[in-house]
């Protein structure tokens, strides 16, 4: 295991160090820009989209769609993973989470609306994401077969397996935990809650998390704003010890694998996952009239999971007075940080926002993988197929409470590394598409229009199911 351990760990920092920062930087501030700074300067288009609902009252909304991708996004990663970057990457990693986010909301929004342009229609709703893109784009099934295989492994495996190990890390702060036994219990409850949502399918997984997800998020970060106010005198020297740390030359380059710059990137990555091609597979089933109203609304997806969910994390700790060190990564920081201000209840509200954060998590990866499932198989899955598919998903949940927690960071990274490696360069060289959509649409606000969109009005040379004029009744 330790060896595992130190392979993944290689090539994580590789993968980390060497391509994926100057990838995800450089594709943000490019789309930034080509986008004309659209996901800052289109906010109160990104408030209208996400209020929309499907004309004729049916079908996935784009809030709802919007709740199924931040359930994704939002998850132990915003708790756990914020906690782990602030003992190994120190407080500056923060300003390099907020870095990812911003230029990374570009990168959503293209990516989202490319989802929605190439969206196709399925009997019980709409179906779209990277892979199909890459097919309808590319002429290249197996390279989308190829992501949807890694997005199986990231979702389906590495990100549901840690999402188990953090929910079961936060028990150990309790005097009935034991070490050998409450991890398979608490894996065995949570695979049990999760299989029983699976049998009611996708639109199950969507009414849990359209439930869940603006709960949690709220009182999270209502909590979050009170322990500030409790600690309000300590918020000048945490902004400080921010924008010292992320530009202390020490803390960039001394051990970059171990640095601020590379764990604010792979958390902020892991929580916001812009330009990893997982949120577009949400994106492309809502209803909407026009693909940048998705885009915009999964903008606001990155901003709520990054800018507002982990930063109340990073400062819940920062404010407390506990200072992070190695020992300390993980549930044992954030839940001595909340003791420090809220006493004992300060633990028991974490482990209640790790078991809401896990659960919606788990249910929203799984979703994803649902649909790259249909993409590979073509068709819906027989009742049989998926039966089987439930119960191995379940398994895995359980796996992944017992497992190493470096391990399986490292299987996460480097699997949504993969994923990123291959959407990145596709959504680059689609983004022209995607450029004029959102063209199109500030052209017709301008005109005091509600945007509708049509293919041929962007002049898009792929065929593709939705957005024909003939046949513009049934667009959306």
């Amino acid at each position: 295991m330790d060896l595992l351990n130190k392979i993944s760990a290689s090539i994580s920092d590789a993968l980390y160090t060497y391509v994926l920062i100057a990838l995800l930087v450089g594709t943000g501030i490019y789309f930034t820009v080509a986008t004309r700074f659209a996901p800052f300067r289109m906010l109160k288009e990104e408030l209208r989209a996400v209020t929309e609902k499907p004309k004729d009252g049916k079908g996935v909304s784009s809030f709802q769609a919007l709740m199924v991708s931040t359930a994704s996004r939002v998850g132990t990663g915003n708790i756990i993973g914020v906690s782990t970057a602030l003992c190994l990457g120190g407080f500056g990693s923060v300003f390099w989470m907020w870095i990812i986010a911003l230029v990374g909301s570009a990168s959503a929004l293209i990516e989202s609306t490319l989802a929605q342009i190439y969206k196709r229609k399925g009997a019980n709703g709409c179906y779209g994401g990277p892979a199909y893109y890459i097919e309808a784009a590319l002429k290249s099934r197996p390279l989308a077969i190829v992501f949807s295989i890694f997005l199986i492994l990231t979702y389906g495996f590495g990100f549901n397996m840690l999402a188990s190990y953090n929910l079961q890390s936060t028990f150990e702060a309790y005097s009935f935990y034991n070490a050998k036994i409450t991890p398979w219990i608490i894996g065995l409850i949570t695979a049990l809650l999760v299989g029983y949502c699976l049998i009611g399918g996708g639109k199950r997984v969507i009414k849990v998390s359209s439930l869940l997800v603006p709960v949690m998020g709220v009182a999270y970060i209502l909590v979050a704003l009170l322990i500030v106010v409790l600690n309000l005198g300590a918020l000048p020297a945490v902004f400080k010890a921010i924008f010292v740390g992320a530009f202390d030359l020490k803390a960039i380059f001394g051990g970059f694998g171990g640095s601020c710059v590379m764990y604010g990137v792979k958390r902020g990555l892991f929580s916001n996952e812009a330009g990893v091609g997982s949120a577009p597979n949400a994106s492309a089933s809502a209803e909407v009239d026009h693909p940048v109203r998705q885009g915009l609304v999964q903008v606001l997806s990155v901003f709520i999971d990054t800018i507002l969910v982990c930063s109340a994390t990073a400062f819940m700790c920062m404010c407390s007075g506990v200072a992070p060190s190695e020992a300390l990564k993980g549930a044992p920081y954030i839940q001595q940080s909340l003791a420090a201000t809220l006493g004992a209840f300060g633990p028991i509200f974490i482990t209640v926002a790790m078991i809401l954060f896990a659960f919606t998590t788990l249910l929203g990866n799984l979703y994803y993988v649902d649909r790259a499932l249909i993409y590979i198989l073509k068709r819906e899955p027989s009742k049989r197929f998926m039966l089987l598919y439930h119960v191995v998903a379940s398994l895995i949940i359980l796996l992944g409470a017992v497992l190493s927690a470096d391990l399986l960071w490292n299987i996460a990274d480097i699997t949504m590394g993969l994923m990123a490696l291959i959407n990145i360069p596709v959504i680059l060289f689609l983004s022209k598409y995607a450029i004029r959509a959102i063209k199109d649409y500030d052209r017709q606000r301008k005109e005091g229009k509600s945007p509708v969109f049509y293919a041929d009005s962007i002049g898009l040379p792929h065929e593709v199911d939705c957005w024909k004029r003939e046949n513009s009744s049934k667009n959306q």
